[in-house]
């Protein structure tokens, strides 16, 4: 059967003699939610320049061998024992690639032939021209047209191009460890364009890999990672930059990076351009105030409709386009320690075994005794205030009942109920210890708000989305999002207690006084700040049922 199929596809594949025929790019536009406001448009026209295999580095070559296809002096253009390991790892539920299956030969078909549909008719297709290159191209021309051909991210397609654009220089003139980072850049060029510090990873994996396989000296690659990471590409025109950058990365995981260069895809967003406006005006309002007041470098935003699991606006920095701050920098997806904001999740754990908003606890200094050494947690004033119940515990922030708490509700329980929560960034649960209630644990803005979110809805959650409908250049639906149903992760009468506790603002007057910046005016709003050690990270979360907002 296998035989059969293989034939009737090879009957349909393209001409492999015509790799560099292509046809007309298009640019793909991404708008707000209501489709009026133009947020980005990627443009068609490719930046490439022809370069002949001589003319770039031998280091650049063997790097992108290196980390992309070290068997290709060697196989005819698959690798059946990763093919197999691929398939299987698809079997399991694993993303496609999680076994690195692709050689160079297969990479190039995908990007100039077959296209990046995730079918097994693609793939056979993949396989099948994969093989006839071989016999049709010596290795060096194969080479040749495959670093003329490979996209390098912000449509620059071609290491020429890349390198003209990333280092402003032709690739002849580039370092080892700039030809690190071009090697980098193929295996997800918009997430690591947006993610400079998992590119420079990456470009140290490059170097040493390198190392590994005999390429340059141990020496070399070392010499090369002390060199620091630095792009010069630039985006214009852009609104909601990290916002639009995050979405970029999510068309190209699903519909791959060619199709969203040049596929000439219309992108309805969820962004709220009004409440986008507002929030980028807010955050560098506020961040300028603390950078001149409170020595605090950058500020970020996330907010979130909590009935449909939307992001309304996403603010990555205060400034995209200063770098004395890494404005590039996109803050609501780094992984920072969330201090005392995390404190509701494990009174909530607590709760569903059995506790409630008038549990009392000691507010006294203790010593919690563990196999690693003794932990004993102070408050934030280092007053002691006796009995005290979870409500004015939990509003007044006070950090020895939250310890308690945490002891009483078990860590590995509230670490469960993150992770139904959405969390990603608890991956081993023998990493944390009492002081997680504490912000010991790093999250990410755009998790821990998305939380929040679920707190808004009564405890029912919604997976963070930022993309509504794509379209293709002729107006045909590519995707259209329906909302799911919403899992009820935490029962109502325990997000009720919560939500009572935190909208309570004569719960915490005996700590921060009645009537602050944690109220609205005329309604309730839910509240929780946070404060990191060294007062290096100053956290506000709050929800009303129709938003939460993260700063």
């Amino acid at each position: 059967i296998l035989a059969i199929l293989i034939a009737v596809v090879s009957s349909q594949l393209p001409d492999p003699d015509k790799l560099t025929d292509r046809v007309v790019a298009q640019s793909t536009k991404i708008y707000d939610r209501s489709g009026t406001h133009l947020l980005y448009e990627i443009f068609s026209d490719e930046r490439r320049t022809l370069v002949e295999l001589e003319e770039i580095p031998t280091y650049a070559v063997y790097a992108t061998v290196a980390v992309e296809d070290r068997k290709f002096f060697e196989h005819k253009g698959i690798r059946w024992v990763s093919v197999l390991r691929a398939g299987v790892s698809n079997l399991l539920g694993r993303k496609e690639g999680s076994g690195g299956a692709s050689t160079i030969t297969q990479q190039l078909v995908k990007n100039a032939l077959v296209g990046n549909e995730r079918t097994l008719i693609r793939k056979i297709k993949e396989a099948v021209l994969a093989t006839q290159i071989e016999k049709t191209y010596t290795k060096n021309q194969i080479l040749k047209l495959y670093f003329n051909e490979i996209a390098y991210g912000s449509s620059n397609y071609g290491i020429e191009a890349a390198s003209q654009a990333y280092f402003g220089k032709t690739v002849h003139d580039i370092t080892l460890a700039e030809a690190a980072t071009l090697a980098a850049l193929p295996k997800a060029p918009t997430r690591y364009l947006n993610n400079h510090e998992a590119l420079l990873l990456r470009r140290d994996f490059v170097l040493d890999t390198m190392a590994e396989q005999g390429y340059i000296t141990e020496q070399q690659a070392e010499a090369a990672q002390q060199i620091p990471l630095e792009l010069k590409a630039r985006l214009a025109n852009i609104e909601a930059p990290h916002f639009v950058l995050y979405v970029k990365e999510r068309l190209t995981e699903r519909f791959g990076e060619k199709v969203v260069d040049t596929g000439g895809l219309t992108v309805i967003t969820t962004l709220d351009y009004d409440l986008q406006k507002i929030a980028e005006e807010e955050v560098k309002k506020g961040g300028e105030y603390n950078a001149k007041n409170n020595n605090a470098s950058n500020a970020a935003l996330v907010a979130i409709d909590p009935k449909t699991g939307d992001v309304r606006s996403m603010v990555g920095s205060r400034d995209y386009f200063d770098d004395e701050i890494d404005g590039q920098v996109n803050v609501a997806l780094r992984l920072r320690q969330p201090g005392s904001s995390f404190k509701p999740f494990v009174y909530l754990t607590g709760f569903l075994r059995g506790y409630t908003p008038n549990t009392v606890l000691y507010d006294t200094v203790t010593n919690f005794s563990a196999g690693r050494g003794s932990y004993i947690p102070h408050n934030y004033d280092n007053k002691e205030r006796g009995p005290v119940t979870v409500k004015k515990a939990l509003q007044g922030s006070l950090n020895i009942p939250a310890v308690k708490m945490l002891y009483l509700a078990g860590v590995n329980n509230v670490l469960t109920l993150a992770e139904r929560l959405g969390y990603t960034t608890f991956t081993n649960k023998d990493n944390y210890g009492l002081a997680l209630v504490l912000g010991g644990a790093e999250v990410k803005l755009l998790e821990h708000t998305s939380a929040y979110a679920t707190l808004a809805n009564l405890g029912k959650r919604y997976p963070i989305t930022t993309i509504l409908e794509v379209k293709d250049h002729t107006g045909g639906t590519l995707f259209k999002y329906e909302l799911p149903v919403a899992e009820q992760v935490i029962d109502e009468e325990h997000v009720a207690k919560i939500s009572n506790i935190l909208s309570d603002d004569a719960a915490r007057t005996y700590v921060f006084g009645a009537g602050g910046p944690l109220t609205l005016p005329g309604r309730p709003v839910a509240a929780k700040t946070g404060t990191t050690n060294d007062y290096k990270d100053g956290w506000t979360m709050g929800y009303t049922p129709s938003l939460a907002t993260g700063v």
